[in-house]
């Protein structure tokens, strides 16, 4: 096994999940967005643990992604967020991937591939009420509906919308938040006025499950709150969650510097008087962003140690002091281990992005070890 190594705690995604079921209540069902391998914790092994865990959905951005869980032998309802060409619709129908419909001519596309095919396909149809990625337009929904259910092929199983700044405290947000969750009810009304099942409604991302309670419908897809990370920081403790992946290498080397001994690249490190300095076996390759160079300090045994230098693409070094008690093959935590430790939000603040972005960003050569 390498130095470097991402855990991933599948029992805190369990107790994740219990802690939004107990946010949102028992009616709603949970979809777990397992795209980009899970943010980068591996959508296999993450997809089986969250059905385990009671999640009736699981959600995607690419057929390719939905294959890989079909041919893992997961068999749930799996969402397609992100629409396919047209190359990829038989591989949607072949694999019973759940697309979601953003217009008129999509329906009659995958309609049409799963009535050739002799395959019935469920489809979601999708409503943009203010995110302008995909979807229809709330006034238009009904020419989407028509189009779908002219073909027995297809089974509308649910109607979804996306709200675009749900996790902002900001009154306006706010307010914009609750006019998109009024365009949907007020489009679903419609459907049922002229005699429609919208069927699964489903608007609430995790920033909704922690600030919007009327978004819940019948569906939630937390990504964020599954994985460990709160929305709206200052309401950690609304929906109390820890952090999934933990990411962990070892000291492989030590080594003594005195003062004025340059560390790195670019030497824009040097110590200012006799200390220890340990190397580590992570850099920008493994998922470690450059950037972070000289701003970053990493925990062994909950004490913080300063990132020094350039981080290289494979390695990077920490001061450890003069008197330190850390010795050669010590593990480091870089994030995601005890209260004490830093957080992928920590490192994302530093760069000004998004937890997502460091988890997904850990590279596949970073082998991942999953805890139950």
């Amino acid at each position: 096994m390498r130095a470097t190594r991402a855990i991933i705690h599948l029992e805190r995604l369990k107790t994740n999940l219990l802690e939004i079921r107990k946010k949102i209540g028992s009616k709603p069902a949970i979809c777990i967005p397992v795209k980009a391998d899970a943010y980068g914790h591996g959508s296999v092994r993450v997809g089986i643990a969250a059905i385990k865990a009671g999640a009736k959905f699981l959600a995607v951005a690419s057929v390719q992604e939905g294959i890989e869980l079909r041919e893992a032998g997961i068999v749930a309802p799996i969402l397609l967020f992100s629409l396919p060409i047209p190359e990829e619709v038989e591989d949607v129908v072949r694999y019973q991937i759940t697309p979601l419909v953003p217009d008129v001519d999509f329906a009659r596309m995958v309609g049409e591939t799963a009535a050739r095919l002799g395959e019935t396909l469920p489809v979601h149809i999708k409503i943009d009420t203010g995110m302008g990625r995909i979807g229809c337009r709330p006034e238009s929904v009904l020419d989407v509906v028509k189009e779908v259910e002219t073909w027995t092929s297809l089974h509308w199983e649910g109607t979804a919308t996306h709200l675009s700044v749900a996790d902002s405290l900001d009154a306006d947000d706010r307010d914009y938040t609750q006019k998109q969750l009024l365009r949907f009810s007020e489009a679903i009304d419609r459907l049922r006025q002229a005699g429609y099942n919208p069927g699964i409604l489903h608007a609430a991302n995790s920033g909704a499950v922690v600030l919007h309670e009327n978004s819940y419908f019948d569906m939630v897809r937390p990504g964020l709150l599954a994985y460990g990370y709160p929305p709206v920081p200052s309401l950690s403790d609304t929906v109390p969650v820890r952090p999934v992946m933990e990411l962990q290498t070892h000291v492989v080397f030590v080594k003594k510097v005195m003062p004025g001994e340059a560390i790195s690249y670019g030497r824009i490190w040097k110590a200012k008087h006799e200390t220890v300095i340990g190397t580590l076996p992570i850099g920008y390759a493994d998922g470690l962003p450059r950037r972070l160079s000289g701003q970053l300090s990493l925990s062994i045994k909950g004490k913080r140690y300063p990132l020094v230098g350039r981080i290289c693409m494979d390695q990077c070094m920490i001061d450890l002091g003069i008197e330190s008690p850390v010795k050669r093959w010590e593990p480091v935590t870089i994030f995601g281990g005890t209260e004490a430790d830093p957080t992928a939000a920590d490192l994302a603040d530093l760069l000004g992005t998004i937890p997502y972005e460091i988890t997904c960003g850990i590279n596949k050569r970073v082998p991942r070890v999953y805890v139950e």
